[in-house]
């Protein structure tokens, strides 16, 4: 018969009148053929005709009907199971899971849960997949708190977690932002084992980056290497797609330089991180650098590389660079979608090209690559850049011509596309009332405003200050609609800014009380970075007050974000003088922002004012966690405070914290600090005598005081021991050797270190270079020091100010002061300032070589920077007149140098002219 096996449906009735019997393996047998061939609807017609004859199939045959059409019609899939039960076909653990995942991808999570409970009555106990599948469908309904409840009671259970079930909870913890419980997770599936493979180990360096712990990410990524897994491709794609997500970009391209190195290759994705780094970050010409970079490389681009570069260009209408992108793309085979076609519209916009946007919108269409609402969108506010209105308003009558129905998400983002013309001209141009009338008269076209269009109009309005405007329709919206988070984030630090204080209070004060509204600690955070960034730190504190005097709330909700902002800005003092006033309006602090406070103070050196806080929030009743205390550990390890940081760590015992590795390394870091390297030595020996396992932070403070006490031989047989004891040095370890034998004038010993690091696979970063180019400027071997100085330049690293300092003042002693000088420009130009440091260096070496008018230059170039010149400058300059034989100008700046108060020493009588004695 004509049409194969997809005309089997027909072929049956032709087979009973010819008096073929068919049997229940033949009718299961021709279901699952049908379903792999992909003839769903062929297979069911086949079913009914086998439930007509009275063949009851078989369970397998259920499943595979129900799996076949679980992917578009949930109600088939219920109703399948319902014929089960009808013809007396017991499900299994398979059917009823295939069930489950149907409905909770639904969303229908009452009747999946009822389908558990079914199991569990009729003796089917759900296996570990069925519980894998409800994590997987919690978790992709955002019910992520459910889904960690069903892993927990699979840890009780005999049902225990698999490998797949840790990588599905940890990816979508990572997804959800959930730091805490991917640690967890991590923790359970260390102990459970499954931590073996690359696959496990990729999965969590993933998670601790979607969570913005990259640095746990990093040790987590050297823990796979140190137990001889290898990290894949994707292992150093998710760490790098971490550390630029950290805005981390040295890190990102020293494992970058890394893969080509030593392997693996990066792919086309690694690639394509780096092309959208550069793209959000507005740096263009690097985005398509990188972009013909991976061409050189022989890695073909495909869509999604297009599209990334495309992104970077609209964003800063390169026109030109994009088309022939565009072309090139085609021309290669690769077909564009609707990201492609959107991105060159948007790159006509920025470029005002409204001519090139309408020709690409027509091929768009010529080509059947259905345009969205941001395609569109786009055409619009290209079309009325370029003051051709009545076109725009044509594309937005023929939305429906073009299958796209105006919803109220299209209402919105084209209130978005037409918010400039709305703020320039509002009330006062037809069309432009036209567009506001869009947010009140939805519903005449059958839709109704929703929160995000309002959101976008006052997003507009308050962009531009227009508060009169933003808040008339605030007042209105509230009529109809509660505000959301959304809402407060656009509109409170407007308010704030322009000093609007009881509109903020009481727009606030309404917001918490409304039911489902967000008053969590996590939300007024973000909040409160919102209001500080665009009013300021002044008016952020004053609104704080407000909120303490109101009593609106009494948490420390709005106060840990000032803590955190003033103790990054090193103004610690401050932050603890703010804490006080607030402690007098009621407000407690808990434990994290007594946290961030304690480490500001630390952080700056102020350890008695750090101490004391300790000693308050114990008297308050507000615990210390295991962070607290190793903050506290760490301050007295700097003020060399030995006997108290060990009276410290037995409190933290009998708090029922435990010294963990950070603990004992800290205390190990400070005793080095307290020049007490014997006893820290003695910890060691007595924490490795009890099982302890070190870490890189463990050895590196040993090693710095050995190598600065001058115990060279000591410090290499304690490096021996660590790699014995199988602990692999990091950078840090190999900066901390290399500065060693730098003091030690061993120049061959640092060079043949630094020759090892990179051997060993390990990146060396700008402190690495700064230590080896010191230390070749002392042994005079500057063009050495010159060749590490591009070649730090070409892996993309940034030479700091030490960097520069230390080759302006090799060259200037050495007589190569044009280098010096262009070095020093050079300097100027990549935006790093020089200190007094340098200044003295360039003074010192053109006055020796009697070039003391430009001497007098930087001189004059210091004091204008700010910089208050010492004995060493006054002497360089001196001396540098004297040579010149510019004898008044001598002693014109000894002057200069006995007013401004700064003592001469016996240096400065030696450089001036032989008159003065």
């Amino acid at each position: 018969m004509e049409g194969g096996l997809r005309s089997a449906p027909v072929a049956l009735p032709m087979m009973k009148e010819a008096g073929i019997v068919l049997n229940s393996y033949t009718y299961n047998g021709l279901i699952y053929f049908l379903v792999k061939s992909g003839y769903d609807r062929e297979a069911m017609e086949v079913y009914k005709v086998m439930a007509t004859d009275g063949i009851v199939p078989s369970v397998r045959t259920y499943s595979v009907l129900m799996l076949a059409f679980g992917k578009r019609d949930v109600e088939t899939v219920v109703w399948l199971l319902r014929e089960m039960e009808d013809h007396g076909v017991k499900p299994n653990v398979y059917s009823y899971t295939i069930c489950i995942r149907v409905l909770g991808q639904a969303g229908r999570f009452e009747e999946a849960y009822k389908i558990l409970q079914k199991m569990e009555d009729e003796g089917c106990k759900p296996d570990v997949v069925t519980n894998t599948v409800l994590i997987q469908i919690l978790c992709d309904a955002g019910r992520v708190s459910d889904a960690k409840d069903v892993f927990w009671k699979m840890k009780a259970s005999d049902q225990k977690p698999d490998r797949v079930t840790y990588i599905t909870l940890l990816d979508k913890c990572g997804d959800n932002g959930d730091s805490r419980s991917v640690i967890e997770i991590w923790n359970a599936m260390k102990a459970d084992g499954y931590n073996d493979n690359v696959v496990a180990y990729t999965a969590v360096v993933d998670a601790l980056c979607q969570v913005g712990r990259v640095d746990e990410a990093s040790d987590v990524f050297d823990q796979m290497k140190q137990k001889g897994i290898e990290p894949q491709q994707y292992s150093y794609n998710s760490l790098i797609s971490g550390f630029l997500k950290a805005d981390r970009l040295n890190h990102a391209l020293e494992l970058f330089n890394h893969m080509n190195i030593h392997g693996p290759t990066p792919n086309g994705y690694t690639y394509v991180l780096f092309i959208n780094y550069y793209g959000k970050s507005g740096e263009s010409l690097k985005a398509i650098k990188r972009y013909e970079l991976m061409k050189s490389k022989g890695i073909v681009p495909d869509v999604v590389a297009g599209n990334a570069v495309l992104y970077s260009l609209a964003k800063s209408g390169r026109l030109g660079m994009a088309k022939r992108v565009f072309h090139e793309l085609k021309s290669i085979g690769v077909c564009p979608d609707n990201i492609t076609y959107t991105m060159m519209i948007k790159c006509c916009s920025k470029a005002s090209n409204a001519d090139e946007a309408m020709k690409v919108f027509s091929e768009m269409i010529e080509t059947r690559c259905v345009p969205d609402v941001l395609a569109v969108n786009s055409l619009i506010d290209t079309l009325y850049k370029a003051g051709r209105g009545n076109e725009a308003w044509k594309i937005f009558h023929e939305l429906k011509e073009m299958n796209l129905d105006p919803t109220d998400c299209t209402y919105n983002t084209l209130l978005a596309g037409l918010g400039r013309e709305v703020l320039d001209c509002l009330c006062k141009n037809g069309e432009v009332n036209y567009a506001l009338g869009m947010l009140y008269n939805m519903t005449m076209k059958g839709c109704m405003p929703d929160l995000s269009s309002y959101n976008t109009a006052l997003h507009g309005l308050v962009k531009e200050d227009r508060l009169t405007e933003a808040f008339r329709i605030f007042c209105q919206m509230k009529k109809v609609l509660a505000p959301d988070y959304t809402t407060l984030c656009t509109i409170l630090p407007s308010f704030v800014k322009n000093g609007l204080m009881n509109e903020a209070l009481h727009t606030l004060k309404e917001y918490i009380l409304q039911p489902g509204s967000k008053a969590d600690r996590s939300s007024f955070h973000s909040l409160m970075e919102g209001i500080l960034k665009r009013a300021g730190m002044e008016k952020s504190i004053e609104f704080a007050e407000n909120i303490a005097l109101s009593r609106i709330l009494l948490d420390d909700f709005f106060l840990s974000p000032l803590i955190r902002h003033l103790c990054k800005s090193k103004k610690a003092l401050e932050a603890h003088e703010l804490v006080k006033k607030f402690e007098s309006l009621g407000v407690s602090l808990k434990t994290g922002s007594y946290n961030a406070l304690i480490c500001g103070l630390v952080d700056e050196n102020l350890i008695d004012v750090a101490e004391g806080l300790f000693s308050e929030m114990k008297r308050l009743g507000c615990d210390p966690d295991e962070f607290t205390y190793n903050l506290i550990l760490d301050a007295m390890g700097k003020s060399m405070r030995i006997e108290d940081m060990l009276k410290v760590q037995k409190e933290m015992h009998c708090k029922g914290y435990e010294s963990t590795y950070v603990t004992y390394n800290t205390i190990i870091s400070g005793l080095v600090k307290s020049k007490m390297l014997y006893e820290a030595m003695d910890l060691y020996y007595k924490l490795m005598s009890e099982g302890f396992s070190p870490t890189p932070c463990t050895y590196g403070p040993l090693l710095d005081g050995l190598l600065k006490d001058g115990k060279i031989e000591d410090a290499e047989d304690l490096f021996d021991e660590m790699l014995d004891y199988g602990c692999k040095p990091n950078r840090a370890i190999y900066n901390i050797l290399l500065n060693g034998y730098r003091l030690a004038g061993n120049t061959e010993k640092v060079c043949e270190l630094f020759q090892n690091m990179v051997d060993q696979g390990i990146n060396p970063d700008i402190k690495s270079y700064t230590v080896l180019i010191g230390a070749l400027c002392t042994a005079g071997r500057l063009n050495d020091s010159l060749s590490y100085f591009r070649q730090l330049t070409e892996l993309g690293l940034e030479p700091d100010l030490i960097t520069y300092n230390l080759l302006i003042h090799g060259l200037g002693r050495s007589g190569r002061l044009e280098e010096a000088v262009s070095l020093f420009n050079d300097m100027e130009k990549s935006g790093i300032a020089p200190n007094l440091y340098t200044y003295n260096s360039l003074i010192l070496y053109l006055g020796k070589e009697g070039k003391a008018a430009e001497a007098g230059k930087m001189y004059e170039e210091l004091l204008k920077n700010g910089w208050k010149p010492n004995v060493f400058t006054y002497n360089a300059l001196i001396g540098g007149y004297s040579v010149s034989g510019s004898t008044d100008n001598a002693f014109a700046s000894y002057g200069q140098m006995i007013v401004g108060g700064c003592p001469p020493n016996s240096s400065t009588y030696m450089q001036l002219p032989n008159q003065l004695l």
